[in-house]
């Protein structure tokens, strides 16, 4: 199959049917991502959308910003718009890691105030099968790889070209007549990703069907037996769940960009008890309703903040109005003793509610905050 027809069967399968495409496009400037921006704006000009390429210059070679004001000339030779996003980072310990975590939150907040839902990244086959390389070092279950689809934050990642490889993508920009750029940090055995490229340990992953399946099966499955509540706790009217729906609330729940290993979800899934798992509390729903309950357990919550617009408290709420200077942004904790009824909610539940508090022991609750977890319950969207 050629790329563009690979290409286009991906995003297919990816994106809602009957509305014109519109993709913003994390774009590098190296080879992959390049074959990304010309493969998507085929791609979407052919049926009415659009795109938008964000060029992220990190700053961390001093040709940075060179290379990323050439890929945006590049680009613009070929009718592709483009934004450069300058990143500010202080060396130190985690240097990857850092820039990694900027990268992908430069990229969801510029295309979000772009007004594009998706965000199209430009991973292939040799980057999934270093990835399940990489999760195996780390103990069972990391098989399935990166997802084609997968909410973050106010966007939605769209990986499309998992299913080809480097070399095709390389001969595609080379018949199109189209330069890209070589990082020297892609040979630099320093970093995991490339010794496990160089030495040739990748491991195969789990097919996308696969992943499909199961991850179809957990949307059903939420859909139908679960119930999630703006105050952070789900009520799951079963007495058992898949393993990947069950690991998907209590990553959503407890806040977490991961969920918890799998053999301890595996062991929990089959029959549900009372457990607490990845910060979050499992027990009998009771005057809750049939099920069981999932809630925040108190003692994981995080620190206070300072309670600013905008403040993120243990990665689930938002603040989301302006309030007095000098407050914090916190649990409720034990003050759930003193405060009256609130929605019929037990005190686990309340304890982990975020209150405000004032140097002098003042406190309000409920805090005009919002629920809002790092990651959605439904790792595909749900289905009529």
């Amino acid at each position: 199959m050629r790329v563009e027809q690979a290409f286009s069967a991906a995003l297919e399968a990816l994106l809602p049917l009957g509305l014109p495409p519109r993709l913003a496009l994390g774009v590098s400037g190296g080879a992959d991502s390049t074959a990304l921006a010309l493969l998507a704006h085929e791609y979407c000009r052919s049926r009415g959308g659009a795109v938008l390429a964000l060029i992220v210059d990190h700053g961390l070679r001093p040709e940075a910003g060179r290379e990323a004001r050439l890929t945006a000339g590049r680009l613009a030779e070929r009718g592709i718009p483009s934004r450069i996003l300058p990143l500010a980072l202080s060396p130190g310990s985690g240097l990857q890691h850092r820039a990694r975590q900027a990268r992908q939150t430069a990229l969801g907040q510029a295309a979000a105030a772009a007004g594009f839902l998706y965000l199209a990244l430009g991973h292939h086959s040799a980057d999934q099968e270093e990835t399940v390389a990489m999760r195996a070092r780390r103990g069972p279950g990391g098989g399935e790889g990166m997802p084609g689809w997968a909410a973050r934050g106010e966007v939605v990642l769209l990986r499309p070209l998992l299913g080809v490889a480097p070399a095709a993508l390389r001969g595609y920009l080379l018949n199109r007549g189209m330069r890209w750029v070589e990082d020297p940090s892609n040979q630099s055995r320093a970093f995991e990703r490339v010794r496990i490229r160089q030495d040739g340990k990748g491991l195969p992953p789990a097919g996308p069907a696969a992943r499909q399946e199961q991850e179809e099966e957990a949307a059903s499955f939420l859909a139908a037996r679960a119930q999630l509540f703006p105050e952070g706790y789900a009520v799951l009217d079963a007495e058992s769940a898949p393993p990947p729906a069950l690991a998907a609330v209590i990553r959503t729940i407890g806040g977490g960009l991961y969920p918890p290993r799998r053999a301890a979800v595996r062991h929990l899934a089959g029959g549900l008890r009372p457990a607490t798992l990845g910060g979050v509390r499992i027990l009998p729903a009771g005057r809750l309703g049939p099920g069981w309950l999932l809630a925040r357990e108190p003692a994981a919550c995080a620190p206070p903040v300072e309670a600013a617009c905008h403040a993120r408290w243990d990665d689930r709420f938002t603040l989301v109005e302006e309030v007095p200077e000098g407050l914090s942004l916190g649990a409720l904790g034990d003050d759930s003793a003193r405060v009256p009824p609130f929605n019929g909610l037990p005190r686990l539940i309340l304890r982990a509610l975020p209150a405000l508090r004032g140097e002098g022991g003042g406190l309000r609750f409920p805090a005009p905050a919002r629920f809002e977890p790092r990651l959605p319950a439904a790792p595909r969207p749900f289905q009529p």
